[in-house]
């Protein structure tokens, strides 16, 4: 169905009386930013909400403030085309990737290769077992990369949990072999220190660098202690990738003491993430940059040369971000999109306590030439539409619609849905199309919604954690020139250039 009610009234309506709604919440509205104890992105769970809260999840839904649970709303100029609920892999849906006629879908059991030629009625080609979470998905060429950031018992498909506190777990880099879509071939296995939450493709013609991002190293953990104040950087020959290995562990912050020279985070400042490595990287190769969102802090940086990355530019938001995330830049390069996931995922943060400037998007002008390149705060993003207490809720993965002479993106929101914006002027960033399932839940915070939502080849999809596979056809004459680009892959995190 299309849009139920102005999102305006939305914004009035909801939210107002939720300052009972649980520990979670409290923490999140106590100070400038917070993050909850292990931020990132977490596994489906469900958290109790107060009585209070619940009535009013349901007087929104019966006032016509919110859609009613599962209920689908959108806008005019979206088309909800398929869904394709999850299948032999019933855990959480995570990371999308793109070749040809191909979508590639993660999750924390393994993955999905989808046939995407007909949009209308994508199918199903094969369903890999392997888990490990959260199963962060690229391809390039015949390779598909796969992250493992849980502590496993070896680095099979056919592992189980192990404690990280035991020298022999593994946790790392997979590499599949897909000439045939149809049976995936595992091939190399590379342990990396601290996981790899996600990652990052720098491809060239002979070999893929892969940057890998984790985090949250421990003295007590055998291969992740501290100071973690880098990335992983492994080499995949791409005639022999048995024999993938790192390269190198290139310091982005460098300092004196046990935890490297990155964001203190609290007490120093409140709420906010220490920097012990980096949660997401995005390149754009065609300019040799980088941007990294790296937990309490924001890089951008050169990747001339792939295996010496070079740190030109760092910034900090100790006021409105908890936890850097993600980046994705515009196609001139000339303006960054940061994301603060505040509260981990897991968390209701779209409400009026928390308010437009935390758990949004953060638009940085990058100004200036060469090394001495600077990112320069514009404003911030959030979506126009307050959600309910029980749905997680929160800047998320997306990816440009590429049309020339704008600044287009497509973003995931995880419960509140999948939001189209414009942020040309990057001081004036407006909403210009969206769709959204109502809550899971009206009795408990259970976390699901859109993981990622990619603009790919005339389409945007959606990998919802809980749902499934989602396609959604955009028509408007802002985004239409977009249908013109197509792209042969596409990793959202290795930028093309659209117009090359």
């Amino acid at each position: 169905m299309t849009l139920l009610n102005d999102p305006r009234t939305r914004r009035r309506r909801l939210g107002v009386a939720a300052a009972a709604a649980g520990l979670l919440s409290a923490l999140l509205t106590a100070g400038p930013a917070m993050a909850t104890p292990d931020p990132g992105d977490s596994p489906a769970t469900s958290k109790e909400v107060s009585k209070s809260a619940r009535a009013e999840v349901s007087d929104a839904i019966e006032d016509g403030a919110i859609p009613g649970q599962d209920e689908i709303v959108h806008s005019d100029n979206i088309e909800h085309l398929a869904n394709i609920p999850k299948d032999a892999l019933p855990g959480t849906n995570s990371d999308l990737a793109f070749q040809g006629k191909y979508a590639f879908a993660g999750n924390y059991d393994g993955f999905r290769i989808f046939d995407i030629s007909n949009p209308k009625k994508p199918r199903t080609v094969s369903q890999v077992l392997c888990p490990g979470s959260q199963n962060d998905i690229s391809v390039s060429g015949d390779l598909l990369f796969l992250s493992t950031d849980s502590s496993r018992s070896d680095s099979s498909c056919n592992s189980t949990t192990q404690p990280a506190t035991e020298k022999s777990s593994w946790e790392g880099m997979k590499v599949f072999d897909i000439s045939d879509k149809r049976n995936p071939r595992y091939v190399a296995a590379v342990e990396t220190a601290c996981g790899s939450h996600t990652h990052t493709l720098v491809p060239e013609r002979k070999n893929v660098y892969v940057y890998v991002s984790s985090y949250s190293p421990n003295a007590a953990y055998p291969d992740c202690r501290p100071p973690h104040d880098g990335i992983s950087v492994i080499k995949v020959p791409r005639d022999a990738p048995e024999k993938a290995a790192v390269v190198g562990f290139p310091v982005l912050f460098p300092g004196e003491g046990p935890d490297g020279g990155g964001n203190p985070g609290g007490p120093t400042n409140p709420g906010v993430s220490k920097t012990t490595g980096c949660h997401d990287i995005t390149v754009l190769p065609s300019k040799d940059l980088a941007a990294g969102a790296c937990m309490g802090d924001g890089i951008l940086f050169s990747i001339e040369d792939p295996e010496r990355p070079k740190v030109i530019d760092r910034v900090q938001d100790n006021v409105n971000f908890a936890f850097w995330h993600s980046a994705t830049f515009n196609q001139k390069a000339n303006k960054v999109v940061f994301t603060d996931e505040l509260g981990g995922g897991g968390a209701a943060t779209c409400n009026a306590e928390i308010g437009p400037n935390r758990g949004a998007d953060g638009i940085y002008d990058i100004v200036g030439r060469g090394d001495h390149r600077e990112l320069v705060f514009r404003s911030y993003y959030k979506i126009p539409r307050h959600q309910a207490d029980t749905e997680n809720c929160v800047a998320h993965n997306g990816s440009l619609i590429p049309v020339k002479g704008k600044d287009l993106m497509v973003q995931a929101w995880y419960q509140g849905g999948i939001s189209v914006w414009d942020f040309t002027d990057s001081s004036r960033p407006k909403e210009i199309a969206y769709f959204e399932r109502g809550p899971l839940s009206t009795e408990n915070l259970v976390t699901g919604g859109s993981w990622s939502a990619y603009y790919y080849n005339g389409y945007i999809y959606s990998n919802d954690m809980a749902k499934g596979f989602d396609v959604l056809k955009l028509s408007d004459r802002r985004t239409d020139p977009a249908k013109r680009v197509h792209l042969r892959e596409l990793n959202t995190q290795t930028q093309p250039d659209y117009f090359d």
